[in-house]
């Protein structure tokens, strides 16, 4: 099945660097042993849940979920002396593809993410009004590059459990021939993330990173709550894996999409007197 997958959705990654956005950038953090496992769902199913103003970007007609587990560390907040406890502890988070409507801006949203520390979740939600959740997680090196992921979020009114082994399979040329139109392309050159404040008005933040050091990966996923928890049903289909062992990621303040209209005058039709 998986076979099948990979010559219907050719995979490449794009190598040109991304140019700084404008400004200093807020936070930065390194991702390390991520597996990506992606699923093509119907666009119709994701655009409900999507924030005002943001549509399901697609790829040969399908929309994409991601579940991506990892661990990340050095943790910085721009002005901030380093915070105890922020060391370095697993991750999960679930991923869609959109675009701003008006603007055309590819970028990424986040339905869920969940994360063992505490500390960090607050941050996260404070700072930058993404939906994190506090989760009981374990992550077991195997090898170089094979981990067991386990995670189980707390107080959750229904089962949201995600189980999985997975392994890089090491860099390989085809991986590493950066052309567009290609589904890793699609998946990973997204300069910003969206989300939504308390308010409901849709926010962008500005990413920067070089480009994904991709591996091919194998993955058997025991459990994966996740997309049912967001009212998304997976397809029946294995899903496109790759692996990546570490990256920077820098990340630039939250600005509004949308930002409110400064107070104009208001022009009223003069009606004559007597």
């Amino acid at each position: 099945m998986q076979e099948q997958a990979m010559q219907e959705y050719p995979v490449r990654t794009s190598r040109k660097p991304r140019p700084l956005p404008t400004g200093h950038w807020q936070m930065t953090q390194r991702w390390n042993d991520l597996l990506f496992a992606h699923w093509p769902v119907a666009a119709s199913s994701i655009d409900p849940l999507l924030p005002e103003g943001l549509q399901a970007d697609t790829f040969q007609g399908s929309a994409w979920l991601g579940v991506v587990p990892f661990w990340l560390d050095r943790i910085k907040v721009r002005g901030v002396p380093s915070i105890p406890g922020m060391g370095g502890f697993p991750d999960l988070n679930v991923r869609t593809y959109v675009r701003d409507e008006q603007t055309g801006t590819p970028g990424v949203y986040f339905f869920s993410l969940d994360a063992s520390n505490l500390v960090a979740v607050a941050m996260a939600r404070m700072f930058f009004h993404l939906p994190y959740y506090w989760a009981e997680m374990r992550l077991d090196q195997k090898s170089e590059r094979e981990y067991s992921f386990y995670s189980r979020r707390r107080f959750s009114s229904q089962p949201a459990v995600f189980k999985a082994r997975y392994r890089g399979m090491g860099p390989t040329r085809n991986l590493a021939e950066g052309r567009s139109g290609t589904l890793e392309y699609f998946l990973m050159e997204r300069s910003c993330l969206f989300t939504r404040n308390k308010a409901g008005q849709t926010e962008r933040a500005h990413l920067h990173n070089l480009p994904w050091p991709l591996e091919e990966a194998e993955a058997e996923i025991e459990r994966n709550d996740l997309a049912a928890v967001i009212g998304i049903e997976l397809p029946d289909l294995e899903p496109v894996l790759h692996y990546s062992r570490r990256l920077a990621m820098y990340v630039w303040p939250l600005e509004l999409v949308r930002p409110a209209l400064a107070g104009r005058p208001v022009t009223v039709a003069a009606t004559p007197l007597g």
